[in-house]
């Protein structure tokens, strides 16, 4: 009998209309890519390619090939195509880091501690300040029309990790002018979430964006002069009043190794914590405030849960237990984030030559784990593209295959802040609910712009004060 072979596996299915040299370009589109590689895995199926100039990627947009990639002895995070712009900025940060690389485990074993449930509680007085300043804000403005909803989040996101992680305060809503900080934050994180999608010929990409990588060159340096400052100050006066991210980097050593982690690498860590712990949060709360305004009914449930916690009539000052006692409003969370992943993929390569879905991959060759397509699969159940919070309840949880929820990553390498952008959403989510209607614009249709995370595009809001 013979036996199989590599060549006896068909070639995996791609976009139609491929070209020489330029690749899959017919069929992509840079302004939703996630979006689109959704779209098309409907056609081409579970495991597809896909190609851009000499960028190939293998997309798993099946479940059974997702679960199996999540296996961390056979597979490791790609750093490559976005991650690979943002590697250029901040280096070994925890996020762009190889895993073999000594400062990702140093930092990951020095920060751990304070991304555990039981730190939340240290952090949620910020929390509540950061939100009540949002809520004074939107008292101020919401009867004079519509709210800029993830303009508004983003400022409350970036307001809340600045002040927690590295005590630094923007003044998002009570300046008269944005702070330029935040500015320069906001408009690198958009320019490195395209830049995977780029011509991938540096010097011909300089010329056709040649404002926009000038501004972002700007931007950069200005960042970099900000945290070094801010770290040197730190340095020059450590005191004892403080108990945040940038102290932890600054003060502790990696218990397995014994490694401290270099200003510039602290410095790298500040950046990556105040880009992604700002603009995940604040996506997960705008899909949150449009799917609540948009179904009643799922508010009506919410607003129940939190009368019974809090009495009818009362201004809420909840304390951290309160929070995981909202169980039905962390099943919105879950299923805002089922619906729409912040982080729509993650990237994934073997790390010795394996299979994938019986299809032969190669060690260090990229693989998208499509978590937007996923996560909309007909498993969750015969409407998977309608919004219900009750999928995540615990006896529907069980009957669904696991590894297939994977919102945050996977693994060593899955989000070390989930813990507190879940207790942050939640906590933001009811006390808007307790205090506001949540009317949505007439007309709107719900657009999502991708520039690296997802995000509800032109989202407004009319709010109602109860």
């Amino acid at each position: 009998m013979a036996t199989s072979s590599v060549m006896d596996v068909p070639a995996l299915p791609h976009p139609p209309h491929r070209l020489p040299v330029l690749g899959d370009v017919i069929a992509a589109d840079p302004s939703r890519p996630a979006q689109n590689l959704t779209a098309q895995s409907r056609t081409l199926g579970p495991l597809f390619e896909t190609k851009i100039f000499n960028q190939h990627l293998t997309v798993a947009a099946g479940t059974d090939v997702y679960a199996e990639l999540g296996d961390d002895k056979r597979f490791d995070k790609h750093v490559g195509f976005s991650i690979a712009a943002i590697r250029e900025r901040v280096g070994d940060a925890l996020f762009s880091a190889y895993t073999t690389e000594p400062n990702w485990a140093a930092a990951h074993n020095i920060l751990m501690p304070a991304f555990t449930l039981a730190a939340m509680k240290n952090y949620h007085e910020t929390m509540l300040e950061t939100d009540r300043e949002l809520l004074a804000y939107w008292d101020a403005r919401s009867a004079h029309g519509l709210v800029d909803v993830h303009a508004d989040t983003s400022k409350l996101t970036l307001e809340t990790i600045a002040r927690i992680g590295f005590g630094y305060h923007f003044g998002s809503f009570t300046s008269a002018e944005p702070d330029p900080y935040a500015t320069a934050v906001t408009r690198a994180f958009a320019f490195v979430g395209r830049g995977g999608f780029r011509i991938p010929v540096r010097w011909l990409n300089n010329i056709v964006h040649y404002r926009e990588v000038r501004q972002n060159e700007a931007d950069v340096a200005y960042i970099r002069q900000v945290v070094d400052d801010v770290v040197r100050a730190r340095r020059a006066d450590p005191g004892d009043q403080h108990d945040d991210l940038l102290a932890l980097m600054l003060t502790t050593a990696d218990p397995e190794s014994g490694r401290r982690l270099s200003d510039e690498n602290v410095r790298n860590q500040v950046i990556t914590f105040l880009n992604a712990g700002h603009e995940t949060t604040s996506g997960t709360l705008s899909f949150a405030l449009h799917l609540l305004a948009t179904h009643p009914e799922v508010a009506a449930r919410a607003r129940a849960e939190l009368d019974a916690l809090w009495p009818a009539g009362t201004d809420p000052d909840p304390p951290f237990g309160d929070v995981h006692k909202l169980r039905y409003l962390r099943r919105v969370v879950d299923e805002t984030l089922r619906l729409w992943p912040i982080a729509p993929g993650y990237f994934r390569e073997p790390k010795q030559d394996t299979t994938l879905g019986g299809h032969p991959v190669r060690r260090g060759q990229a693989i998208l784990a499509l978590t937007l397509a996923v996560q909309r699969d007909r498993v969750w159940g015969p409407e998977p593209e309608a919004f219900d919070p009750d999928r995540f309840l615990p006896d529907r949880a069980r009957t669904r295959p696991p590894g297939i929820y994977k919102p945050f990553g996977t693994g060593l390498r899955s989000c070390i802040g989930r813990q507190l952008a879940l207790h942050e959403t939640v906590l933001a989510l009811a006390l808007i609910l307790r205090r506001y209607d949540l009317v949505p614009e007439p007309g709107y249709q719900l657009e999502v712009a991708e520039e690296f995370t997802l995000k509800p595009a032109n989202l407004r809001l009319g709010l109602v004060r109860r």
